[in-house]
């Protein structure tokens, strides 16, 4: 059963979702971002330990809340890990006010018609079961578009809401994320047929069942406003995709009824040399940037 105080918040609250859900293979890059050289540590246990300890600095800052935060999305271990002796999850809801969701793909195919779908989530079902024992709301999944293939594009959109139906049969509400590349050559056709086959997948869904979509800022602004008021949907989040902060607040600026879920756009100004007086001023003027592009519309 979802709960309906979490629902509430992630559907109606002002703010925007923290993306906290890096996983392996983007795991150094985002710890070279933040200060600390793949020469510093030695194999996976180490990095993600240093990984987590990021994290935890960044849940436990006096800024990350639930007045301007209303949802992270964690990556598996950091879901099973603590802080101050606190099961993440449950940390976050009862000490933050922050809903906690989970990613639960295991990253991507190689690229075929212009896309890259999911790889097979055999586990999903027991992964699931554990999240929700462990307070999770939701989940969230990516794949990514590069080139405006209809039958890739209808591929990845397909395949989403396969597993998202899934999920929900789980008791868990899914973010459907099929990411456009901002690299893409054809970035506003990609949108534009991407637009049409998740409105069809949305039509498909029985009464009652939901969904979080979480796209790429589109080139066209407002160009999601069909999804944003479709029933289904529960809320439209935005990817930063690469672009730096400054730029993906300013082009969320314009879209209404999108909010921000950023994950490098959140830290990127973030460093491990940082005092924590340091750290923290650092992270609330970040917070309270893409806050304003969530909330304040131009």
């Amino acid at each position: 059963m979802v709960d309906a105080k979490m629902l509430n918040k992630i559907s109606s609250a002002p703010g925007f979702i923290a993306a906290l859900d890096q996983s392996g293979g983007s795991t150094p890059g985002a710890l070279r971002l933040y200060g600390i050289p793949d020469t510093e540590y030695q194999g996976d246990e180490e990095m993600f330990r240093l990984m987590h300890a990021m994290r935890v600095r960044i849940m436990s800052a006096p800024a990350f809340t639930g007045e301007k935060i209303i949802a992270a999305i964690l990556f598996e271990r950091t879901m099973d890990g603590d802080v101050d002796g606190q099961p993440v999850p449950s940390y976050l809801w009862e000490k933050r006010g922050v809903v906690p969701l989970l990613k639960v793909d295991k990253g991507l195919l190689p690229e075929e018609n212009g896309v890259q779908t999911m790889k097979p989530m055999p586990d999903l079902d027991a992964l699931l079961a554990r999240g929700r024992d462990k307070g999770i709301f939701g989940t969230k999944m990516r794949s990514v578009i590069s080139n405006a293939d209809r039958t890739g594009i209808a591929a990845v959109v397909k395949q989403q809401f396969e597993v998202a139906r899934q999920i929900i049969g789980n008791g868990l509400v899914p973010i459907v994320e099929p990411e456009v590349s901002i690299k893409s050559p054809t970035k506003a056709e990609a949108e534009a047929i991407l637009r049409d086959e998740i409105a069809k997948q949305l039509d498909l869904l029985p009464a009652g069942e939901t969904v979080v979509l979480k796209l790429t800022i589109p080139t066209v602004v407002d160009f999601y406003a069909p999804l944003i008021a479709h029933k289904s949907v529960v809320r439209v989040v935005a990817l930063s995709g690469g672009y730096s902060r400054a730029d993906a607040c300013e082009k969320l600026g314009r879209n209404h009824g999108m909010i921000a879920s950023f994950s490098r756009a959140l830290t990127e100004n973030l460093r491990v040399t940082m005092s924590d007086a340091e750290f923290e001023a650092s992270l609330a003027e970040t917070i309270d940037e893409i806050y304003a592009a969530s909330v304040n519309k131009a």
